[in-house]
């Protein structure tokens, strides 16, 4: 189910335009990419099918959180676009997750991957009591894993400073991090943050990174570099 691509760049832009200009400056040999809510809602679903014209997999990064049978509808329907991965919200309970995975089929060549997302890498145990959870972070996490796994779903999404926990408790977890910064880059809003070495040596499957690789000066030199360090 894993493999050595572990990078999936996020194309957090407000349009087509600028999402594909970003791609034709990296290669689908080293990378995947992710579509998230602010391009997705940019473009609808136009924009998959033009990144998978280009030879990229998709991440489809809507975090999905409602009733059991509108997730199960959603992500149905994401699974018809042919995107590798898709997501929701662990916290929307077992049901809903159990309904996700019953809508798109068993893992498989035809299903996607499908992960749910425990603590969003931007909070931090400050936040958690005002949404009404006393468990600390880690506490929350490992939670929400565990019913993400009694729900048959492929992963998680967690920080890397997690990864290694979750790599103890379900090894054959697949773990996505969001929060990669190269060691030179600013957190920006996230608070839960780790290199990419840092995360791969924690554990992690996947690395979500965006603007340290969007925002170079030369995309595919940064991402060359970033992946060869992975494998060093």
């Amino acid at each position: 189910m894993l493999d050595d691509k572990k990078i999936i760049v996020a194309l957090d832009k407000p349009g087509m335009q600028q999402a594909l200009s970003i791609c034709d400056q990296l290669s689908p040999d080293l990378c995947r990419v992710k579509v998230g809510h602010e391009l997705f809602t940019s473009t609808g679903p136009g924009v998959v099918a033009e990144l998978q014209k280009r030879g990229f997999e998709v991440f489809l990064d809507l975090k999905y959180h409602d009733i059991p049978n509108t997730v199960a509808n959603a992500c149905s329907m994401a699974a018809d676009l042919g995107v590798w991965m898709l997501n929701v919200h662990a916290s929307g309970g077992l049901k809903m997750m159990e309904s996700a995975r019953k809508a798109i089929g068993d893992p498989g060549a035809q299903a996607p991957l499908l992960i749910a997302v425990t603590v969003l890498t931007s909070m931090e145990q400050s936040d958690l009591p005002a949404t009404g959870v006393s468990r600390t972070v880690d506490e929350q996490v490992l939670a929400l894993a565990a019913l993400t796994n009694e729900a048959g779903l492929d992963g998680v999404v967690c920080s890397a400073r997690e990864a290694a926990m979750l790599s103890s408790e379900f090894p054959s977890m697949i773990k996505v991090t969001p929060g990669i910064r190269l060691a030179s880059d600013d957190a920006n809003d996230q608070k839960r943050v780790t290199t990419p070495e840092q995360a791969v040596s924690n554990g992690a499957s996947y690395l979500v990174i965006g603007r340290s690789i969007t925002g170079a000066v030369d995309p595919l030199k940064t991402l060359q570099t970033i992946a060869s360090g992975l494998t060093s």
